[in-house]
């Protein structure tokens, strides 16, 4: 290779690799996707709540076919729970991308009480909206709950 030939190869290789960084970091999500997205007078209350199920196939199971299908939550969160701009996902200018349920620091930060509150009340400043009581009862919310765990094991 030539010197020109050599530095527009070089400095493609650089672009791709800047590309391929800033994706990652971007799908790892953000600092906001680790505050709490329960308000803070109902925070202690939603942490309080404990999830009936233990994480078992069956549970899970249930969990995952509720996360695909009638709870429609793949439709923004993605089918790994990756969230972002997953499955070319735009989210509007100013507006708070969809939470990476595989992101680990995000598996630590939250509890299954806030996981619920969130699918029971929906979450202000988001596209979430309340799913419980109207669309999903309070067993399967805690079946979503217990699957959405999962993507921390991925």
């Amino acid at each position: 290779m030539h010197g020109c030939g050599r530095k527009i190869f070089s400095e493609v290789l650089m672009s791709l690799i800047l590309f391929i960084v800033t994706s990652t970091l971007a799908w790892a999500g953000s600092p906001g996707d680790l505050k709490p997205r329960v308000p803070p007078e109902h925070l202690a209350e939603a942490q309080s709540f404990k999830n009936p199920f233990l994480p078992s196939a069956n549970s899970v199971g249930k969990g995952k076919k509720l996360y695909q299908g009638k709870a429609f939550c793949s439709a923004c969160h993605g089918l790994e729970g990756a969230g972002g701009t997953s499955g070319g996902r735009i989210t509007p200018h100013g507006g708070q991308s969809p939470t990476n349920f595989a992101d680990a620091a995000w598996q630590a930060a939250r509890t299954d009480g806030e996981m619920f509150w969130i699918l029971k009340h929906g979450s202000h400043g988001t596209d979430m909206a309340p799913y419980m009581p109207l669309y999903l009862s309070e067993e399967e919310v805690w079946e979503i709950v217990t699957y959405i765990r999962t993507f921390g094991d991925m």
